[in-house]
């Protein structure tokens, strides 16, 4: 593996671990409000869990390139994604902001994927 990979592998891992982090800031914020409705605090916890799961996966990929790794990231990407898009519908689309929010999320979501699977295919060496 050469140096430019290396780097550009670092730098995935680093933005994945900083918006799982965030993830995990928001769900506490949020859960430690007093003022948030049930419905806030429920999606906290999925978003706070989401945060949790993918620094898990992340290091055990980092540290053991298990295959499951990816499919995992992918599952709770999906199932995070799955909510926000449910509670869109319902509540229903008042802007192009929601949608720019959706796209953003969405590829928050990707690059935490292929951060994943870069890093369940790095070499041993």
């Amino acid at each position: 593996m050469n140096q430019q990979d290396k780097i550009l592998r670092t730098g995935f891992a680093l933005f994945s671990a900083i918006t799982s982090f965030l993830f995990v800031y928001y769900a506490v914020s949020v859960i430690s409000s007093a003022n948030a409705s049930q419905w806030l605090q429920t999606f906290a916890y999925v978003a706070g869990g989401y945060g949790l799961l993918n620094i898990y996966i992340l290091s055990w990929a980092w540290r053991s390139q298990a295959g499951w790794a990816t499919m995992a990231n992918m599952s709770i990407a999906l199932c995070l994604l799955g909510v926000v898009l449910v509670d869109t519908v319902k509540e229903g689309f008042s802007g192009g902001m929601q949608i720019i929010v959706l796209l953003g999320l969405a590829a928050v979501l990707g690059i935490n994927w292929v951060t994943v699977k870069k890093l369940c295919r790095q070499d041993k060496s």
